[in-house]
């Protein structure tokens, strides 16, 4: 057993105790026992005694812990913001929410940016509506939105005719607003002959550089309502800016390409 892998509880116990004089060098096993089990004492006094031999005062040994235990207290607010989100049948007592609802909530906090990655789109203006009256109203609220357009057996057409016909489809079946988001795709999946190869399969939701949604769900009703599908919601500033940026290098490299009119 290490330092690191004590409880938070323990180490305020020790840095109290050394700082109280109640235990010091040289870190005898009896001394510890109010605070640790048996079997972890020569452990830790061992390890005590190692750190006061690289010339650690038990006060610096104290502040320490301290630090170790405050280390302790960032991962739980950390675990504290994460939630886990969950479409289909539920067993009793269950606290998950619902993939369609932390959707739309995330929709709806979004302020200056948002991005969507997703493989299928189906019944998609009664899922964007509300995004899109958004968008619509709100100029300075900018939408990316990524997406898998492929090609399928025996299409002979261009990747350009193709991704044009993808839009146009896009416009008048998927999307219920005037101010279309940002789109974009792979454009290795239009390649003649590479149908089948490679999917942009990412199912993900990026909001303000602050909200990260990643969810095993695509935007169709079946799978936002009642499929079975497994989600994880943080808010994790550094997290959701990465995704954001991930996305954004793969556009600045040309690697994913704008649909025109997007």
């Amino acid at each position: 057993m290490s330092l690191m892998s004590l409880p938070r509880g323990v180490l305020v116990q020790l840095a109290d105790a050394l700082r109280q004089g109640r235990i010091k060098p040289p870190f005898r096993t009896f001394s510890l026992h109010q605070a640790l089990e048996p079997a972890a004492r020569a452990e830790i006094a061992t390890e005590l005694l190692r750190l006061s031999e690289l010339g650690m005062e038990p006060a610096a040994l104290a502040a320490t812990l301290e630090l170790l235990a405050q280390g302790h207290d960032e991962r739980q607010r950390i675990q504290d913001r994460l939630e886990l989100v969950w479409t289909g049948p539920e067993p009793a007592g269950s606290t998950t929410r619902d993939t369609g609802v932390v959707v739309q909530e995330l929709f709806a906090r979004a302020k200056r940016r948002l991005l969507i990655a997703t493989f299928v789109i189906y019944q998609g203006r009664d899922l964007f509506r509300a995004l899109a009256a958004r968008m619509d109203a709100e100029p300075g609220l900018a939408v990316q939105l990524f997406l898998h357009v492929g090609r399928e057996k025996n299409d002979h057409r261009t990747p350009g005719q193709i991704a044009a016909a993808f839009l146009n489809r896009f416009k008048q079946e998927a999307w219920p607003g005037k101010r279309l988001p940002e789109l974009y795709y792979d454009p290795r999946s239009l390649e003649p002959g590479g149908q089948g190869r490679l999917n942009l399969h990412a199912k993900c939701i990026a909001v303000d550089d602050r909200w990260l949604f990643v969810t095993s769900a695509n935007f169709t009703e079946a799978a936002q309502q009642r499929n079975v599908e497994l989600g994880i919601l943080a808010e994790n500033p550094s997290l959701a800016r990465h995704l954001r940026e991930q996305f954004e290098h793969l556009v600045v490299e040309g690697q994913l390409k704008r649909l025109d009119g997007g």
